[in-house]
């Protein structure tokens, strides 16, 4: 398959007037010249979403990586993050225009709040989020790691509509409160570690899927991620090879009775990312 045709057979997710690729590129922990040279082998091989913060410490090079691609600007959706600690009503707006300083770009195609702050209300950091979005710096807004009382809190105080709440999503982690309440308001769900840190492409039930399908694991689980209405999913890598095979997921479909097999792989433990100022977490 050609470069354009998985451009076009690429699903979009639709989300409070953003059209989100279903599947991006995850670029955390993807740094200095290897992430650069992985975000373009994502973007020739038919990638055109992009997902990165300023917190990844790499938005330089994702946007030189951009440019160099010689893909269309108006064909790639980036995402980047505003920390935890940047999210007051004036400051967000600040930490917007120095991500796009650093990422050479002109506009944000998703701005999101990296992790929520009691420290700030959700009135000011919405506030100064719905201004990002008016005065044309990013063309969408949403959060991220938020529960869904906080996306209560946060869609009554924004202005502006919410496109997206980013969280930790894979078989091993039930998130039907969160995804559930994404649906209500008419926003997308975006996982990243879609494959729980890798552990997924051993798991027995996984593997028995992959075999029978003749595909690999991950593809299986990024798979399960998209068939799911308004889910997107943001694998990360750096290896040109496997940044082509998580993309390759568009010709073929999961039964019913996989789907429900992998839905049944939710473990209570299966939360893998919760660092010290984590909200408290849905159960």
């Amino acid at each position: 398959m050609t470069d354009a045709a998985l451009v076009h057979t690429q699903p979009y997710v639709h989300a409070n007037g953003a059209a989100i690729p279903c599947l991006g590129l995850g670029t955390w922990q993807s740094s200095g010249d290897e992430g650069a040279r992985a975000v373009e082998a994502a973007l020739r091989t038919g990638y055109r979403h992009v997902d990165t913060a300023a917190a990844y410490r790499n938005e330089e090079q994702v946007g030189a990586a951009l440019r160099a691609s010689g893909v269309p600007r108006g064909e790639i959706f980036l995402t980047t993050k505003v920390w935890y600690d940047r999210i007051g009503k004036d400051d967000v707006q600040r930490a917007a225009e120095a991500s796009l300083k650093r990422l050479g770009l002109e506009y944000i195609d998703l701005l999101l709040i990296h992790w929520p702050n009691p420290d700030y209300t959700l009135a000011d950091t919405m506030a100064g989020l719905s201004a990002v979005r008016r005065e044309g710096l990013a063309r969408n807004i949403g959060v991220s790691n938020f529960t869904v009382a906080l996306m209560d809190e946060a869609v009554r105080h924004a202005a502006e509509p919410l496109a997206t709440n980013q969280c930790e999503y894979h078989p091993y982690l039930d998130q039907t409160p969160v995804i559930n309440a994404c649906r209500a308001y008419g926003m997308a769900f975006t996982s990243y570690s879609p494959i729980g840190r890798g552990a997924l492409l051993q798991d027995a039930t996984i593997v028995r899927i992959a075999e029978q399908h003749g595909r690999t694991p991950a593809q299986i689980v990024l798979r399960w991620h998209i068939q799911q209405p308004g889910v997107v999913a943001v694998p990360k890598s750096v290896t040109p090879a496997r940044i082509a095979e998580n993309l390759a997921v568009f010709d073929f479909e999961l039964g019913p009775a996989e789907m429900d097999a992998i839905f049944a792989l939710r473990r209570r433990d299966g939360r893998t990312i919760s660092p010290s100022w984590a909200p408290t977490w849905d159960t």
